[in-house]
C-alpha cells in the first residue's frame, strides 16, 4: 500500500513538472491559498464570528433598562456584532452625546471590525480568477511548443510528438481549474460569514437606537384624540 501511494506520488509529481514553469506557479499559488484560509479560520474562530447569540441576548436585556447587566453581557464575547452592543452601550451612557455622531462613531468602529474580518480575501479573489487563465496562458504556449516541434520535424512527422504535446500543455489547464474551483467554494464561505456578521451589526445597532414595537404596542396611541368638542394630547 505504501509502495503504491510513494510510486502514486512520483508519478503525479513527474506529471506536474511535465507543465513547465506556469504549473510550479499555479502550486506556489495554491499553497499561498491555503495557508489564507487556515489563517482565516483560525482568525474567525477567535472571533466567535458565529456567535449571534450574546449580541441578541445583551440587547434584550439592555431594553429591559439593565444598561450593566447588558454590557457586561456583550463584553462576554469577542464576535464582532457583540462588542459593536458593547461599544454603543458605552457611549450612549456618557451625557449630552448627539446621536448623530454617536451613530457616526459606531459605524466607524463596526466598519472597522469588518475590514480585519475581510482582510486577504481580496488575495483569494485574485487567485481565484487568475488561476484558469494562468492554466489557459501555459496550454497555449505549450500548444506554440508541440506546433513548433512538429515543424521542426519536417516530413518525419510522429503522431507521438503531436499528441504528447498536447496532452503536456492541457495539464496546465487541468491544474488551473483544480487551483480556481476550491478556492472560490472557501472564498464564498468566508464572504457569506462576514455578511452575515455585518447584517447581524446593523441590526442589532439598529434595534438599540429605536423603538421596541412589541413592547409599546401595549400603550395608547401617541396621537391626539377628539374629546367632545376639544382635542386632547394622548396620555404617556
Amino acid at each position: 500500500m505504501l509502495d503504491w501511494l510513494i510510486d502514486s506520488l512520483t508519478h503525479l509529481n513527474d506529471s506536474l513538472l511535465l507543465g513547465g514553469p506556469v504549473v510550479v506557479i499555479l502550486i506556489l499559488m495554491s499553497i499561498v491559498a491555503i495557508m489564507i484560509v487556515i489563517a482565516k479560520m483560525m482568525q474567525f474562530r477567535a472571533a466567535d464570528i458565529t456567535d449571534r447569540r450574546t449580541a441578541r441576548s445583551a440587547l434584550t436585556i439592555y431594553r429591559t433598562g439593565n444598561t450593566a447587566a447588558a454590557l457586561a453581557a456583550a463584553r462576554r464575547s469577542d464576535n464582532a456584532a457583540a462588542r459593536v452592543v458593547a461599544r454603543t452601550i458605552e457611549l450612549k451612557q456618557r451625557p449630552y452625546v448627539d446621536e448623530a455622531m454617536l451613530r457616526e462613531e459606531i459605524m466607524q468602529y463596526g466598519s472597522d471590525l469588518l475590514d480585519n474580518l475581510r482582510s486577504h480575501l481580496r488575495s483569494l479573489e485574485v487567485i481565484a480568477s487568475l488561476a484558469p487563465l494562468l492554466g489557459l496562458f501555459g496550454t497555449v504556449l505549450g500548444m506554440i511548443e508541440a506546433f513548433r516541434s512538429l515543424e521542426a520535424a519536417g516530413s518525419q512527422v510522429n503522431p507521438a510528438l503531436l499528441s504528447g504535446g498536447i496532452w503536456q500543455a492541457l495539464l496546465t489547464t487541468a491544474v488551473g481549474l483544480a487551483v480556481a474551483m476550491p478556492v472560490i467554494v472557501a472564498l464564498n464561505w468566508l464572504e457569506r460569514l462576514v455578511d452575515r456578521q455585518a447584517q447581524e451589526m446593523d441590526s442589532v445597532v439598529t434595534r438599540i437606537f429605536t423603538v421596541d414595537l412589541s413592547r409599546a404596542a401595549s400603550y395608547p396611541s401617541q396621537e391626539p384624540y377628539y374629546d367632545g368638542d376639544v382635542f386632547r394630547a394622548p396620555f404617556v
